[in-house]
């Protein structure tokens, strides 16, 4: 009997399987490699090694292995190039002051992979073989963690559909593969400007706006075009349906801080990917005395906010982005800072210094976030 991609028994089959090590012969020499996590640009350079496991409808998850980093051998008829069925997920390591590898919730990162996988149509991975694929990763290329200010090794790990068939119907095959890129801060400025877009919508209900998917990125592109258009870093989509209400940005989630103290971000509908490092921030407000509001929240409430000082900071927030201070929001006709419009506010400092404190192991972690992928 053939099996479903969301079976139990096709779930559970590789719960058991340790990852085979393939070392790569011609690993990145010392010294370039130190030269390229000097400065590290985000997305520019790539590990020796990457994680790969196979899945088929009559075996489930197979063959978990560590290999050098190299070019797929997919069939044109993949069904990935066809009709994207495609997700992926992204975290990062950190290199903590006594040299361990840490990351941040990755279970939660396992959680939302397999909640994207179910909404795609696609067979869900199991934590533990998520969790080992980081942990062996990391037992190759730790040394490509970097150890400077805000400096992190990005990891994506990602699941494509490669049975070659032209024809409207979840995949049989697919392939887990996680892949990393030391990475620095994902801005290059103290605070973003960001252009609200009234052309483009990034998801509707019942779309798949909540998993993460690139279709969703895709679709956003001309947006992010546009906003580059308006000298603006970033672009805010509004709901679909009035285009009248806050949704995220292109990449990230968005929250507004209120002049009572209050941090003010969407409510998750459906439509917007329920950030894991939006979560976070969420749970240490009230350890700086933060009210948190998740709500339905107007972009023209937004901008009379920003105008009367009542909405004082705005910052964005993912995990590439960690927190990222907004200065200045745009539209057709109007442009309002917060603050300044130029340095970041107390509030979205706090937060900021909050996190990642806990992410490099600066403080003590009271939440059990952070996990040890290797240790030194």
């Amino acid at each position: 009997m053939n099996r479903s991609p969301a079976s139990k028994e096709a779930q559970d089959t590789s719960a058991t399987h340790a990852f085979k090590v393939e070392h790569s012969a011609n690993p990145l020499d010392e010294a370039t490699r130190e030269a390229a996590l000097e400065n590290p640009k985000f997305g520019s350079h790539f590990t020796d090694h990457m994680a790969i496991v196979t899945y088929t409808a009559e075996r489930g998850w197979h063959d978990a292995t560590i290999c050098p980093r190299r070019p797929l051998m997919l069939d044109p008829a993949a069904s990935v190039f066809h009709y994207g069925q495609e997700i992926f997920e992204g975290m990062k390591a950190y290199r903590t002051q006594h040299g361990d590898i840490v990351t941040f919730r990755p279970r939660e990162n396992a959680r939302r992979f397999r909640d994207s996988a179910r909404r795609m149509a696609m067979p869900e991975l199991p934590e533990k073989l998520f969790m080992q694929s980081l942990e062996s990763l990391m037992a190759c290329d730790h040394a490509w963690v970097p150890q400077g200010s805000g400096q992190s090794l990005y990891i994506r790990p990602f699941m494509i559909a490669t049975e070659a068939l032209l024809g409207v119907r979840p995949a049989r095959e697919y392939q887990f593969i996680v892949i990393a890129t030391p990475a620095g801060n994902y801005f290059d400025k103290a605070c973003v400007d960001i252009w609200v877009t009234e052309h483009f919508a990034r998801a509707a209900m019942g779309g798949t706006g909540a998993a993460k998917c690139g279709g969703n990125y895709a679709a956003g592109l001309m947006a992010q075009r546009e906003a580059a258009e308006q000298g603006c870093d970033q672009v805010l989509f509004l709901d679909a349906a009035t285009r009248r209400h806050v949704e995220e940005l292109g990449g990230m989630n968005v929250v507004f801080v209120r002049d009572d103290n209050t941090l003010v971000t969407p409510r998750l509908t459906g439509t917007i990917l329920p950030g894991i490092t939006r979560d976070a921030i969420t749970t240490i407000a009230s350890y700086l005395n933060l009210a948190v509001e998740e709500t339905q929240i107007a972009i023209d409430d937004i901008f009379e906010g920003a105008q009367s000082g009542r909405y004082r900071e705005a910052f964005a927030c993912g995990t590439a982005a960690v927190v990222s201070p907004i200065g200045r929001l745009k539209r057709r006709d109007h442009m309002v800072s917060f603050g300044d419009g130029e340095n970041p506010g107390p509030i979205t400092s706090s937060i900021l210094a909050n996190l990642t404190d806990i992410q490099y192991g600066r403080k003590p972690d009271p939440y059990g976030w952070v996990e040890t992928l290797y240790r030194a």
